[in-house]
């Protein structure tokens, strides 16, 4: 698989050389299309970036975009601004669980006259509702939320990111099975499956076949773990092993009444 990475600052073409002269990380468009030359095969685009020029950071998406190979991106420190729009390209998006995302609105800095302030301004908006647009076409969220959260220079947990479309998923995250089961009772969960497995790991299996050393505390442990997980897993006409037993147990103690018992007719 082809690796392509986006660290540090998005830059124009030009001033790249500045940045690589200095040993500042940097990444231009050239950087990415020469990294996409001449392949089809799949692409992994690793991002830590705090973002930076916005039309240099619209290049690297439409070029990422445009690939015809699939691209996973992984966001793995932080992908911020523009670096945020770069990752919408990936045909699935993952976050490190250590890493962030930052959306905001399109930052600029001008000197002139109140028509040159008034058409900067514009200018911005028109910017940042497109940003916006983008981050829309890969969540679904609505675009008036979206625009609100760039309002206030939203900083993104890998959860939220995912829970708001923006991810895909946490990486590292291993997805627990859901099992169906067609039973009327007798089959053990997996939380209580999981559970007498860690127990079991706390022994290496070589020393429970060729010796027996376990701890007479640890065995216990383990079959009292083993022996409630089987009572409260056991369903019998809609009731627990152990809800049937706490009943009989309840039977036995209660005292009988030897009287004249009363017969209705």
């Amino acid at each position: 698989m082809k690796k392509i990475d986006i660290k540090g600052v998005v830059v124009p073409n030009s001033d790249k050389d500045v940045y690589d002269w200095f040993g500042v990380d940097a990444i231009c468009p050239n950087d990415v299309h020469d990294g996409l030359a001449g392949s089809t095969e799949d692409v992994e685009v690793a991002i830590n970036s705090p973002g930076g020029h916005v039309y240099e950071g619209s290049e690297i998406y439409t070029a990422l975009k445009e690939y015809q190979g699939r691209v996973t991106v992984k966001i793995v420190g932080q992908a911020a601004s523009a670096a945020s729009l770069i990752a919408m390209a990936g045909d699935e998006v993952l976050i490190s669980p250590t890493a962030q995302m930052m959306i905001h609105n399109v930052h600029s800095s001008v000197y002139g006259d109140h028509q040159t302030l008034t058409k900067m301004s514009t200018m911005t908006k028109n910017m940042s509702e497109t940003m916006a647009k983008v981050y829309q076409g890969k969540s679904g969220l609505d675009l008036d939320k979206i625009v609100a959260m760039m309002d206030e220079e939203a900083f993104l947990t890998p959860q939220q990111c995912v829970d708001l479309g923006l991810a895909d998923a946490i990486m590292f995250q291993e997805d627990v099975p859901h099992l169906f089961v067609a039973s009327a009772g007798g089959v053990l969960s997996q939380e209580t499956i999981q559970k007498v497995r860690g127990m079991q790991n706390k022994t290496e299996p070589s020393k429970l076949i060729s010796n027996v050393t376990i701890p007479a505390e640890q065995i216990k442990e383990m079959v009292d773990v083993a022996i409630t997980a089987f009572k409260n897993d056991i369903v019998i006409d809609g009731k627990t092993l152990q809800q049937r037993l706490d009943e009989e147990e309840k039977e036995l103690n209660e005292p009988k009444n030897i009287g004249l018992k009363r017969f209705l007719f």
